[in-house]
């Protein structure tokens, strides 16, 4: 089994993300906690393989977390859970040995598609004896890319669209309607709907009413997390 540790400051997501590890076989959760200095003292004393790792912890950086980690010479490895788009935190996350980088807000199946493809990294990396060539190495290397969620998805709808829906959803602050997605995303309100009421199916959305002009109130998308 692949043991995981789930570092999340928000005790809903980390919840989730919990029950997301657990659903996928091969993975057990070895523990969840809070803050970054609760996760190095958690490695120091129970064996882990794979840290969940969210980047905006409340007692610092998540890369502090990685750097620290590998300063101890933790046989640990590393997926980002995070809401960070910047683009120099993500060279940063690479440079710190980050093997997979999972934007919020994300389905079940996004996150088991790679957690599968970690676990065949790790078989294939703990065989004996040496790679071939460079066709082995590059082999090795390729199964930490997953593809696209299109079969994992419900009949109709495409990753590309749900990812498009997902980041207009983490990018307002207030919330989404329907048809504030369609606007943003250039989809029809309908199909916008349908993706955001698979998100919240998914429990990576919440539904609110809204209660503006006289009549039936606006229902309106929030990101969990």
């Amino acid at each position: 089994m692949i043991r995981v540790l789930v570092v999340e400051d928000d005790p809903v997501a980390a919840e989730a993300h919990r029950r997301y590890v657990e659903r996928v076989p091969g993975f057990e959760v070895a523990g969840v906690v809070h803050a970054g200095a609760d996760a190095l003292r958690f490695c120091e004393r129970t064996p882990v393989d794979l840290v969940l790792l969210d980047f905006y912890l409340p007692d610092g950086h998540g890369l502090a977390v990685c750097r620290a980690l590998h300063a101890a010479r933790r046989q640990v490895d590393v997926i980002a859970v995070t809401s960070a788009r910047d683009l120099a935190e993500v060279r940063a996350a690479v440079s710190a040995g980050v093997v997979q980088y999972l934007l919020k807000p994300f389905t079940f199946a996004s996150l088991r598609d790679r957690l599968e493809a970690y676990a065949r990294f790790r078989d294939r990396a703990g065989r004996d004896g040496e790679a071939a060539g460079q066709s082995d190495v590059d082999g090795l290397i390729a199964t930490l890319r997953t593809p696209g969620l299109g079969g994992s998805l419900p009949k109709g709808m495409s990753q590309e669209t749900l990812q498009a829906v997902s980041d207009a959803l983490a990018g307002a602050d207030g919330g989404l309607s329907a048809g504030e997605a369609a606007a943003r995303t250039g989809v029809s309100r309908v199909t916008a709907r349908r993706y955001l009421e698979y998100l919240a199916e998914s429990g990576l959305a919440v539904r609110r009413p809204h209660y503006g002009q006289v009549g039936r109130p606006e229902v309106r998308f929030h990101p969990v997390s």
